[in-house]
């Protein structure tokens, strides 16, 4: 069997000799070629997400529900992508495409939750196994996007497509849905507060702008702020205040 893989470190694609396998009439041979080598690279690449060094600051999603269709050799393949912050978001979702799309022949489905991405799932439906969900996954992955499902329903058009079919159709479907969706940044902060006097507000605010995503301020005899500072420059940020006001100020991690 002669193939040639192409990927790159969050897609991949499988080029078969198709006049080869076609010659020996052996499609269930390349089906387990195709189910092998996704099985590799599946792992391949969940073992760079836990290897890599993620942003521990933020991570993207979208930002909303969208939807797309393809037509391949008759078959209609419908994909929807949606956000899905927690494992019941996404499950909910699914059911309620399974619902929508009652009467169709499958309604596979993938889904990456969690900033780091750890908890995920991938099933076909029925389609041949390997053939539709890690595609979508691979696809998901390609954007880099967490707290996301997608469904892609397929509704059979008469012509079987073989597996190598499959695996675009579903890779295909995903990235026309995807590619329309608009990216979402999520950030990872602790919450931090500080007391001061009126007089020093300029220079607390100052170190506010540099370096908090948002802040919440509260006047009265005192001035309290609620600050959200990004997970990698929480130490600094409570430092600074402390020796910059030379121990007047203190800054309390509250959440």
């Amino acid at each position: 069997m002669r193939f040639e893989i192409v990927y790159d470190r969050f897609f991949c694609k499988i080029i078969l000799s198709n006049t080869f396998v076609e010659l020996l009439h052996i499609e269930k041979f390349k089906y387990q070629i195709l189910k092998s080598v996704f099985n590799i690279l599946y792992r391949h690449r969940d073992m760079e997400l836990k290897l890599e060094k993620l942003d521990i600051d933020k991570y993207y999603t979208i930002a909303e529900r969208q939807r797309a269709e393809i037509k391949v050799k008759g078959s209609k393949f419908i994909g929807t992508a949606a956000p899905a912050p927690t494992r019941d978001a996404a499950m909910s979702f699914l059911e309620e495409m399974r619902s929508e799309f009652f009467d169709a022949t499958h309604n596979c489905f993938a889904f990456r939750i969690g900033w780091n991405g750890n908890e995920y799932r991938a099933a076909d439906d029925g389609e041949p196994a390997g053939s539709a969900g890690k595609p979508m996954l691979f696809t998901i992955d390609k954007y880099d996007y967490r707290d996301i499902i997608v469904v892609v329903t397929r509704y059979f058009g008469g012509t079987k497509l073989g597996v190598g079919g499959l695996v675009r159709a579903y890779s295909d479907a995903t990235e026309e849905a995807l590619k329309i969706c608009k990216r979402k940044t999520i950030n990872r902060t602790q919450t931090i507060a500080i007391e001061c006097g009126y007089e020093d507000i300029s220079f607390v605010k100052r170190r506010i702008d540099a370096t908090a995503i948002s802040f919440d301020e509260d006047y009265t005899d005192k001035v309290n702020f609620l600050i959200n500072i990004p997970n990698s420059k929480v130490e600094g940020f409570v430092n600074s205040i402390y020796t910059e006001s030379n121990g007047k100020l203190s800054a309390e991690v509250i959440g």
